[in-house]
């Protein structure tokens, strides 16, 4: 799995070209305001505004669809038992199990929401670089030492990734995997055990040095304030368009 969400964020699309702070805005309150739509009928409005969004970002399809490939497998976890936990309506019954209108409506619901909270997602932060998103969330509030911590989780596990990636290889190399090593038994157990606290080890070796070079240059110093551009009016009309939007949906989706 990649950690990369901003490789794309080098495009010119008119997402792109929106400003993060009033980016962020606007689609954030259109993603509060699809979570709380209960209304049916409304449900091919959301995902038509989604696709929509997406296709003007200009990013692939095939990113989006690999960044949802995860989530879904979760979410599709948690669904698989809703039409089957209750409900007036009995559309299907077998022995215990019975398959009702309610809980069919409940998926739907539910599916459809994640599909476009998670594009809309994705629409923002694959159109932006991360280290702009997070100024854009300092300067609308949010305390720095989070802004931080989220950037430096985000640097690490791209870290963690890539060590992960060359020790198993490094295993490869020497034979781990070679005539069925990799079945399941107790060598394999023990090789996989080893690797994790390896990698635990690296791990917090890494930060430590880390954490060192900042206090080194000055981190944790008060600055000089720096200078905060303005939004233009172009961003602040596609803002207003969302904030619109949401509000509409919002209303109309009770």
């Amino acid at each position: 799995m990649s950690f990369n969400i901003d490789r794309y964020a080098h495009l010119c699309s008119p997402l792109h070209r929106w400003e993060p702070r009033a980016k962020l805005i606007g689609l954030l309150a259109l993603i509060f305001a699809f979570g709380s739509v209960q209304n049916l009928m409304l449900l091919p409005v959301m995902v038509a505004i989604a696709l929509l969004l997406y296709g003007r970002s200009q990013l692939p399809w095939r990113f989006g669809l690999t960044q949802l490939r995860y989530p879904g497998i979760f979410i599709a976890m948690v669904v698989l038992l809703v039409p089957f936990a209750g409900g007036e309506t009995v559309l299907w019954q077998w022995g215990m199990l019975r398959l009702s209108q309610e809980g069919l409506f409940t998926v739907l619901r539910v599916g459809v929401r994640f599909f476009c909270i998670v594009t809309l997602t994705v629409i923002l932060f694959g159109t932006t670089p991360l280290a702009q998103n997070l100024r854009a969330m300092r300067s609308l509030g949010l305390p720095p030492l989070l802004v931080d911590m989220a950037l430096l989780t985000y640097r690490y596990l791209q870290e963690f990734d890539g060590n992960r990636r060359r020790m198993q290889q490094a295993m490869a190399l020497r034979g781990f995997g070679y005539r069925g090593g990799k079945r399941l038994s107790r060598r394999t157990l023990r090789c996989y055990a080893q690797l994790a606290s390896s990698l635990l080890i690296r791990s917090y070796d890494q930060a430590t040095r880390v954490y060192q070079a900042m206090i080194l240059r000055g981190y944790g110093v008060q600055g000089q304030p720096q200078q905060i551009p303005r939004i233009s009016l172009a961003s602040w009309g596609g803002t207003a368009i969302a904030l619109i939007v949401a509000g509409g949906v919002a209303i109309a989706g009770r």
